[in-house]
């Protein structure tokens, strides 16, 4: 069965370089350009694992994260910051939102399907 993941990034290239690993690992990707745009794809659709960036026009990843997690839809789904932010207090900041997981970017195909695949359980 095929895992359903959101990417969402403002830059297209990013979003084309995390859809391109994880279609080539098998899985099915929506792409998303900013946090506002995310939800309005998450209201008729559940995921098995959102990607996002964190810095975005509209609606940062922070604030799609709380939105995310008052959903019953997406209720329990893997979160997965993707981002160039790395410090501590951003990620204790993603962790109090509901993150689950955090990879700094650049990233490369293999560390981003293997994300993919522990949070997802396939």
């Amino acid at each position: 069965m095929t895992a359903f993941i959101l990417a969402v990034d403002d830059s297209s290239s990013m979003r084309m370089a995390v859809r391109a690993a994880l279609v080539g690992a098998g899985y099915s990707v929506t792409e998303a350009c900013d946090g506002l745009d995310a939800l309005g794809k998450a209201a008729g659709q559940r995921f098995d694992l959102v990607i996002t960036d964190l810095n975005m026009p509209n609606m940062d990843g922070l604030t799609l994260i709380r939105e995310l997690r008052k959903s019953p839809l997406q209720s329990g789904v893997p979160i997965v910051f993707l981002t160039t932010e790395s410090d501590e207090q951003f990620k204790a900041q993603a962790r109090a939102a509901g993150a689950t997981g955090w990879l700094v970017k650049p990233f490369n195909a293999e560390q981003l399907t293997r994300i993919a695949r522990k949070v997802i359980g396939r």
